[in-house]
């Protein structure tokens, strides 16, 4: 004969205050794991949404990033000239070369210095990317030393406003628009035409080519061709995998760094919840006298017990998600360490850190639940009534 789950949930609401002060402390512990793993599927988000699946990004061989790449014009005319990428409407083949370097500009609120990304753009950099559009001003005029800035750029960065005037590579720049590109790392970056800005820096060379495929399927025939050949020194990725893999090493060390805390601050967690079923097993020590002599067994009295401690880590997970959740509507700011530029993302909250938040303090209540329950559920019938 089992004990009705209503018992679990009525002990839980008579020792409220127990009830909530130990739920408080696993809500802090979900918090901070759910905060963690919302931060690296933030940063995971804002870079994978970045690339697109039918753009392909061509940069040399062994480069980490845009940053340390470097493409002569000679292998850009012959990836040019591959059968497989896109023509736009105007007959033009859909592809954009472009220059990339960081530079040092102030913080409006705390004049420190950060590192931010220019790319130098051509026609196409643009149509390839539908993901940003020109919220403020306009485009900049080829020859003339233009820029647009990106939203979080305008935000946070002295001079990046429109109309604003930026200094770099020794001539001065004037914002001529705002762009939005989303949840992408782009809103972070600085666009300029990109033969101005080669002049500006004594570049000769490009940074990475991107281009658009006719058909995606063709994009492993294409990838075998340019890192085959001997004049090339080059390897092409998908946009969406190449801004990916941007993301995995600062994601794995938010991850780790998450878990690291989480289990040191769970810790506590889990002592308060034995604590608080220590607590209530001694002061119903008569109470679970009466319900052995009535009929249930061990097994009865363990699994109630046992599930008021899953009910207080499942409230406790429960609270701590739902604060957590407020955090997608902050926007952060760090250090990108594959470029060594400012990027700015939110907070994603998914389903799988839903479940996770959830499994992890319906654990906590587990391991702290277990101890008390199996002392409840051993406890002789005769010694129990003679204790109340």
């Amino acid at each position: 004969m089992g004990i009705p789950f209503s018992y679990s949930f009525r002990n839980l609401w008579t020792r409220r205050l127990t009830t909530v002060l130990t739920a408080s402390g696993m809500a802090l512990v979900v918090f901070v794991f759910a905060a963690i793993l919302m931060l690296a599927e933030g940063l995971r988000k804002t870079l994978v949404e970045t690339g697109s699946y039918d753009n392909v990004v061509v940069v040399r061989k062994g480069s980490t990033s845009e940053v340390m790449s470097w493409v002569a014009r000679l292998q850009a005319s012959i990836v040019e000239t591959q059968p497989e990428v896109a023509m736009g409407e105007d007959g033009q083949p859909l592809l954009a070369k472009e220059m990339v370097v960081l530079i040092a500009l102030p913080k409006r609120e705390t004049h420190s210095l950060s590192n931010v990304v220019i790319r130098g753009i051509g026609a196409s950099s643009l149509p390839l990317r539908p993901q940003v559009r020109l919220v403020q001003g306009r485009m900049p005029k080829p020859g003339l030393s233009e820029i647009i800035a990106g939203r979080s750029i305008a935000e946070r960065f002295k001079g990046g406003g429109i109309g604003e005037t930026l200094r770099f590579g020794m001539r001065d720049w004037r914002v001529v628009g705002i762009f939005d590109a989303g949840n992408t790392g782009f809103s972070s970056e600085i666009w300029g035409d990109a033969d101005q800005l080669m002049q500006a820096f004594r570049r000769t060379v490009y940074s990475t080519i991107i281009f658009r495929l006719r058909d995606p399927s063709q994009f492993e025939e294409l990838k075998r061709r340019i890192e085959a050949d001997p004049r090339l020194t080059l390897e092409a990725k998908r946009e969406n995998r190449y801004y990916a893999e941007q993301s995995e090493r600062m994601a794995e060390f938010l991850r780790i760094l998450g878990t690291a805390l989480t289990l040191i601050f769970s810790l506590g967690a889990v002592i308060g919840a034995m604590i608080t079923m220590y607590s209530a097993v001694a002061t119903r020590t008569g109470e679970i006298g009466t319900l052995r002599a009535l009929g249930f067994n061990r097994t009865s009295i363990l699994g109630a017990f046992m599930i008021e401690a899953l009910l207080l880590g499942l409230t406790g997970g429960c609270f701590g998600l739902f604060f957590a959740s407020f955090l997608q509507f902050l926007t952060i700011s760090t250090m990108n360490f594959q470029t060594f530029s400012e990027l700015a993302f939110s907070f994603s909250l998914s389903f799988d850190i839903v479940w996770k938040g959830l499994g992890f303090s319906l654990i906590m209540g587990f391991v702290g639940g277990v101890l008390p329950a199996v002392r409840a559920s051993r406890m002789n019938i005769v010694e129990s009534l003679r204790a109340s």
